[in-house]
């Protein structure tokens, strides 16, 4: 069942779901959904005089990916083909009976901004802030303001609650998260890792 503005205004009333700042709770909460804000941290991608990534060589990932911060008042130039991790203003916190599905706002969607490749889901038991995966599909620049609502959330609760959710206990690698964060994947298993 994905949950309605009622069910999720009454998950955040009791605490167990928490999606916040939320900077304005009638604009923010949609009728299926929860508006989620952009943050002012970019990590941006290189061109990098290298063969290739090797995703179990964390040293690599570190030579090309550039952190920015946005000032106040300021804009995130995002041209066409560009690649870049940015983040959410809100930290979340998924019950262990929720999973929540990270989607883009067809109105940035109209303007070939799409905010996840592939990482559209927070599992339950995750907490922090969400790193958006953002790509500009069109033919020009499109500026990015920090604080505008960039990604929505939706809900779904699971049949049961999560008998092993995200979290510390797994050694789930993102758990905490705070800012856009590159790829760990060397810490996975198959790469010598003990991370999920």
């Amino acid at each position: 069942m994905i949950l309605s503005d009622a069910d999720i205004l009454d998950r955040l009333a009791d605490g167990d779901l928490v999606v916040g700042p939320l900077e304005d709770v009638d604009l923010q909460v949609q009728p299926a959904s929860v508006d989620l804000r952009l943050g002012r941290e970019f990590l941006e991608f290189q061109h990098a005089n290298i063969p290739c990534i090797h995703p179990d060589s964390e040293q690599e990932v570190e030579e090309y990916v550039d952190e920015t911060h946005v000032d106040e008042g300021d804009e995130f130039i995002l041209h066409p083909g560009d690649f870049v991790l940015g983040t959410t203003v809100e930290r979340v916190e998924i019950p262990p009976d929720l999973i929540a599905h990270v989607e883009g706002r067809s109105s940035l969607g109209r303007l070939a901004i799409v905010v996840h490749a592939t990482a559209g889901l927070a599992d339950p038991g995750y907490q922090g802030q969400i790193t958006l995966e953002l790509s500009n599909l069109g033919t020009a620049p499109v500026a990015l303001t920090p604080g505008m609502r960039i990604s929505q959330l939706t809900f779904t609760e699971l049949k049961t609650p999560a008998d092993r959710p995200y979290g510390e206990e797994r050694g789930s690698k993102y758990q905490d998260q705070s800012g856009p964060q590159a790829s760990k994947i060397q810490g996975d298993h198959e790469f010598g890792g003990d991370q999920v």
